[in-house]
């Protein structure tokens, strides 16, 4: 089931058109990726989204039917752009913050307090966001992000900001959300964390919805047909059935790294190749997202050029 829908959404800002029938489909209970160059159009989706502004044209379905205004109260945004009070105590507007999302001010108070002592920020919280370094200002935006328990997060860029040991801890929190049964976007130029967490993506480029589907499939889609392998010295040639692209010798060890046509398997690849070789290692070449993410993006640059 498909918890979010966009089918054919435009958006027309004056001259620039920032969306052109984009349409995506977001699986119930999983992390999304939403990825783009800059100016692609991801901001102005989420916007559309968060209904923060309306599409020219197109429809937004939410938990399958048309998107309406009360929906807001179940979605959690976390924007690129943070936008929190820089004078005003961290409790005083963190509250506040849940309240507009339908919180009580007593189950704002305790859910807040149990995040603050969960993130070991609880002596901030009658300081001043101001206060606060970088770090600590994007848990707090977190917390207040995911404080009312909605249904749908949308993450823009969360990792900006953290050292490594931070952005571990809050990845590892995406994932317990999910795990929770959140339905979550996920917006990021970072593909390793893609690989990491996402379960589909889509890809936009300018405007237009380029590349999308199940991770794994995504790189599966792209393989090269490319395989390193290590074999023992002296077991050469090999099987006609693939072809050496680059080879090095160093204490009795062959490092290789081949490649065979489409239509040969990978199981027949291995057999011809352990018929003729002592095999010490032998792995397939898989596209990371960061090098999809360029290719795609390039070619449908130079496409349009």
């Amino acid at each position: 089931m498909y918890f979010l829908e966009t089918e054919d959404v435009v958006k027309q800002f004056a001259n620039h058109r920032a969306l052109n029938k984009v349409s995506i489909r977001v699986p119930q209970g999983k992390i999304f990726g939403l990825l783009g160059p800059n100016g692609a159009g991801k901001t102005t989706l989420i916007r559309i989204i968060n209904r923060i502004t309306a599409p020219d044209s197109g429809i937004v379905r939410f938990n399958g039917r048309e998107s309406q205004p009360e929906d807001v109260f179940q979605i959690g945004y976390l924007p690129e752009e943070r936008g929190l009070y820089k004078k005003m105590k961290v409790s005083e507007q963190a509250i506040y913050l849940a309240q507009l999302k339908g919180l009580s001010y007593h189950d704002a108070r305790e859910r807040l307090i149990s995040w603050f002592e969960k993130f070991d920020i609880m002596r901030w919280w009658n300081k001043k966001l101001e206060e606060l370094s970088k770090g600590m200002q994007q848990k707090v935006q977190f917390i207040i992000t995911v404080i009312h328990k909605p249904e749908l997060l949308i993450f823009d860029e969360p990792f900006s900001g953290f050292d490594p040991i931070n952005a571990e801890r809050l990845k590892q929190e995406i994932l317990e959300l999910k795990a929770a049964g959140h339905t979550i976007i996920f917006s990021t130029h970072n593909m390793a964390s893609v690989e990491e967490i996402c379960d589909e993506i889509a890809l936009i480029n300018s405007s237009e919805v380029i590349l999308s589907g199940d991770v794994e499939d995504v790189r599966n889609r792209f393989k090269t047909n490319n395989f390193n392998l290590s074999i023992q010295t002296g077991h050469e040639p090999l099987p006609d059935i693939c072809s050496v692209l680059s080879e090095e010798r160093k204490n009795g060890i062959t490092q290789l790294r081949i490649h065979k046509e489409k239509e040969i398997s990978n199981s027949e690849l291995l057999r011809a190749l352990a018929s003729q070789c002592e095999i010490l290692s032998f792995n397939e070449e898989i596209p990371s997202m960061n090098d999809i993410f360029i290719d795609v993006v390039s070619a449908a640059n130079t496409k349009k050029s």
